[in-house]
Parts: structure tokens; sequence; C-alpha cells
């Protein structure tokens, strides 16, 4: 007899699967990670035990169930032939130990592995019949990812045709690899995108994926037909400007290939066997690999590279140590998200020493006021940093840390800034103890937590706090929302500073008329031409709010800012209900 559920247990459950699908889809979707990997383990573990205490609350939809995030809409979906699985994560020796003896278990001593460098990058699957590749997709949820193939034309490390010398071509292979940016091609990359006013990327994995996920065939398609159509100078300047920039970012990806799924017409034994066939193919493989024997010899594998990370061309962040045989690998099998035969060491973050100059706050779109800290700028793990979220109030007091203080700054999971605590040693006496506001910074309204027991303070006025109007209408163009492209931070302030839109209720019924007093959306008028006309953002704006009209219901309650309906919620009442009209009569 299945155990009864608790309320507790249930809501409980939707918190944890809520937090973890929206940190997925800020990694894999909008690659905008707002969680560390510590964080997120601790959630996915506490909801692992949950699921197993309470088997019945499973689904297939659970993230327990499922690798990474959804393919995004702006790309064709793509069926892999061989699901792309995620890895298994350890952090310790220990947690490294307790995988070898899950295997031994199955093999009775620990078979020989291989040890590779784990590449801090986006996961692809290229396709190749008959020696051509066909097609080149990102991993997404494991089963469907997002058709990237235009775009790999420009990455020179990816073979358009296979050749051997020493082995025959497959009828048919799926190749997995990573793409990634060399540290110094980042930083070129960086300091373009900031010389051109745009924001800057956080790190080389975001970089990766955003620039493999620019609609680089759309921008050709749009200098063709502003071409064609004699446009102006000045337009199909900018057009050009922008596709040669979109071809300039992708020719610097790099690729490294690191296993394979679907095959057909040809065999091999072993892991390493596997590496030196896709390298006679043509393939980039990672030359840094090991064949290792006992399970002393990946310590020293992992302990080598820990050491010498930083001084490798491109960012890593762990070590994947993987069961070498391929009939062992058989027998091991898999989890429904991870293979048993192989694991992920992830490496702990660097840590540095920067000044805390001020801490200020920032309100978002549910009225939450976050506090977050401003440094002196400083580079760590890859990129340079010089702001990261306190959390609020207690958190800060947790940490101990007051303004003026020398602190210690890591990137959690290499990816977000984080403040450890203060270096109390260097403390002079001037420093300062910070308080949380009393009133919002942008509306003035008195801020208090949402219900008792709440450590966040909130700003309560919805309709007209001009920081969560301007949030809200960011959130509604956003990738995981409606995905309006030409609606991004910029035009958002935009059409709010110009009192074109009082909020976002309105924002589907724009007109060109109403954009008219706006410089940011229209340009001074031409010869013969009587008012102003749209410019480039204008225009993109209109058309891209037409095709957003066409979302389906659960992206439209995503974009709605509901506390607590990320995309799962949102999914399941959208199966439920139907419509929105259902909704607001139920």
């Amino acid at each position: 007899m299945s155990k009864s559920i608790p309320d507790s247990a249930r809501n409980k459950w939707l918190e944890l699967v809520e937090q973890i699908e929206e940190a997925r889809r800020q990694y894999y979707l909008l690659d905008s990670p707002t969680i560390s990997d510590d964080e997120y383990d601790k959630s996915f573990r506490e909801l692992e035990k949950l699921e197993e205490k309470y088997p019945e609350l499973v689904t297939q939809d659970s993230p327990t169930q499922s690798v990474g995030g959804e393919a995004s809409e702006l790309f064709e979906p793509v069926e892999h032939k061989v699901r792309m699985m995620s890895l298994e994560d350890v952090f310790d020796d220990e947690e490294l130990e307790d995988w070898a003896n899950r295997v031994k278990k199955t093999t009775q001593d620990l078979p020989e592995t291989i040890c590779e460098l784990k590449v801090d990058g986006l996961a692809l699957n290229l396709l190749y019949v008959d020696g051509k590749l066909t097609k080149v997709a990102t991993r997404g949820d494991g089963r469907v990812g997002e058709d990237v193939t235009y775009n790999t034309q420009f990455i020179s490390s990816i073979p358009r045709v296979l050749k051997t010398k020493n082995s025959k071509i497959p009828d048919l292979i799926e190749v997995r690899g990573e793409i990634y940016f060399d540290l110094k091609d980042f930083d070129q990359l960086n300091n373009e995108v900031m010389d051109s006013g745009r924001t800057p990327f956080a790190n080389p994995r975001n970089a990766a994926a955003g620039t493999i996920r620019q609609r680089v065939d759309k921008r050709e398609e749009e200098l063709t037909l502003a071409k064609s159509e004699k446009k102006s100078e000045q337009r199909i300047e900018k057009l050009k400007q922008e596709f040669d920039r979109s071809i300039s970012s992708l020719s610097r990806l790099k690729l490294v290939v690191h296993g394979i799924g679907a095959l057909e017409g040809l065999e091999f034994k072993t892991q390493s066997k596997a590496y030196e066939l896709l390298g006679d193919l043509g393939l980039p493989v990672a030359t840094t690999t090991k064949v290792t024997k006992d399970l002393n010899s990946v310590k020293k594998f992992i302990q080598e590279f820990g050491e010498k990370r930083r001084d490798l061309s491109h960012e890593i962040d762990g070590v994947v140590v993987k069961v070498n045989d391929l009939e062992i690998q058989k027998k091991l099998g898999a989890t429904s998200r991870t293979p048993r035969w192989a694991v992920a060491y992830k490496y702990p973050p660097e840590v540095v020493r920067t000044k805390l100059l001020d801490i200020e706050v920032n309100v978002g779109r549910t009225g939450r006021v976050t506090p977050f800290a401003v440094m002196q700028p400083i580079k760590v793990a890859g990129s340079t940093v010089s702001m990261a979220t306190l959390h609020n109030q207690q958190e800060i007091e947790r940490k101990g840390v007051l303004i003026g203080d020398t602190v210690y700054l890591r990137k959690a999971g290499d990816v977000i800034p984080e403040i450890v605590g203060p270096v109390i040693e260097l403390r002079t006496g001037v420093e300062k103890k910070f308080s949380m506001p009393t009133k919002c910074p942008e509306c003035g309204t008195k801020l208090a937590p949402a219900k008792v027991g709440d450590v966040d303070l909130r700003c309560s006025n919805s309709r007209t706090c001009p920081a969560q109007l301007r949030e809200r209408l960011f959130h509604v163009g956003s990738r995981g929302a409606l995905d309006v492209e030409g609606l991004g931070s910029k035009s958002a302030a935009a059409l709010l500073n110009d009192k074109i839109l009082k909020d976002e209720g309105d924002l589907f019924d724009l007109t060109a008329k109403d954009l008219e007093v706006s410089d940011y959306f229209t340009r001074a008028p031409g010869k013969n031409e009587t008012k102003r006309v749209l410019n480039k953002n204008g225009e993109e704006l209109l058309s891209q709010l037409q095709v957003a009209k066409s979302r389906p219901l659960w992206r439209v309650l995503v974009a709605l800012s509901i506390r607590h309906v990320g995309p799962t919620a949102a999914q399941a009442l959208s199966r439920e209900f139907k419509s929105i009209e259902n909704i607001a009569n139920a």
C-alpha cells in the first residue's frame, strides 16, 4: 500500500520542482545562470530524497527524470537518435570513492578508466551520414535539441566531411562534443561587445551558448532583402555590420569531441579506441586524456590538472572519469538522467580578495528588493567581476560583511560571483554596517515581507513602481517567456521613460504612431518625409510583437510574472484549462 503524502511534502515537492526548472531555464535556455552549482545540487538532492520517500510524487516531467532544459522555440527542434545524457557530479575524494564502490558492485574490481578534462562549454550533437555533416543540434532536454546547423558552417574546427586514413567511414555516426572559447578569444569578443554598447558575457560558457544561438540566417535574409529593396545605404551598412559581427564571433568558437551516440557501420571495444577513431576521421579530440588502472591514478590526474587549470588556454570545470570498456559500460547501464559508468569531478572554485566598496539594492519584477555588492573590479575564474548578489539582510549578517571590508570572492560553480566572507584581519575600523532601506528606492513605497517569516522585503506597488514595470516588460520579451526579440532592457526602459506605455497590459496594442514620440524607436524625417519614421528598433519591436501573439498559452502565463508560476506550473495549467478565460473563471 502506498504512503499517504502529507500536504507539506506535496508543497515542498512543487517548490523544489519550480526552483530547479527555473534554474535550468536560466542556465540552458537563457545562458544566464542565477544560482550556483552548489545551490542547485542541494535542491536537486533534496528533491531526490523526497521522491525516494514518496515515489507517488515522481512524474515524467520531474527534474529527476529529465536532463538539461527544453529547446528554444527560436530554432527548429531536432530529435537525437540516441539520448544525450548528463553526468553525475562529485565534489571531493569521498564522493569519487562512493562512485567507484558502486561500480565495483557490478564489476568486483574497479575496471580500467579513462580521464579527460571537462571543457566548460555548450554540448552539441553532430550527425554525419555517409561521412557528410547533415545536422547539428544542442543538447536541449537530452531527447530534443535546437537545430544550429546553419551557424556551424562558420566554425572551422567542425569538419563538413569526414576523412580517414586508417579506418572506414561509418554509415551513420552521432558525434558528441563541446563548443567553447579560448580565453584570449573570449576577452577579445567581450571587448568588442562592450565597444558596441552591449552587455558583456559573464563567462566563456555563456559566450559560447549565446554565440551559437544567434539567428545568423535571419540576419543574412534581412541583409539580402534590404539590398533587393534598395534600402538606404545607412540601413544596409548597419545590417552588414551585424551580420559580419555574428560571423566573426562564430568563427572563434572551437569544438572538442568526447563521445559517440548512434553508430552504424563501425565497431570498437573501448572509449580510448573511440577517441582514436574520432581523431582519424578528422574530428578534434581531446589531447589531454589518460587511461588509468586504479583510483589513485585517477586522483593524481585530478590533482595535477587542478593545479594547472589556470594555465590552460581555455576554461575547464573538472575532470570526467569514464569506464573504458564499452561492454562494462553496457552492464552498468544508466539512471533516467546519467550513465552509471561515468562521473564528473568538479573542482572547488578559485577564491580571490577584493574591496567591498558599497552595498546597493535592486528592485525586481515581483517587487523583491535584493541587496548587491559593488566591488573593486577583479578577475576571477576567467572574467572580471565588480558586482555580486547578497540575497537579503539575513544573508549579509550571516556572512558578516561590512561596507569597506576586504572580502573573499569566488565564482560558485565557476559561474555565479559570490562573496564568501570578510578578511577580518584587514579591518581598519572605518567599515560600516549595511541596513536594508525601509522604503522602495524607486517609488518610495514602504517595504515589507510578503508574509510573516519571509526574509525578503518587497515593494507592494506593483502597478506604478518604475523598477517593477521595467523588469516585467523586459521579462515579457525574454526567451523563457514570449521571446520578443526587439523587447530588451533598453527598449523596455524607452517605452516607460517616453511615456508610451503605462504598464505591460498595453504592450500588444502598440502602433507605429505610438512610437513616434521616442528617439529610440524612430528617426528624424528625411527628404520628402513629413514625420518621424520607424528605425530598426521600432520595426523589430512591432514585427516581433505580432509573432509573439501566436505563442502557446503556457508562455503567456510565464510572461504574466505570477509568483511561483514558472514553466512547469504554467504548462500544467495550460494542459488543464486550455485557455486564459477558463483559468480566470476557475
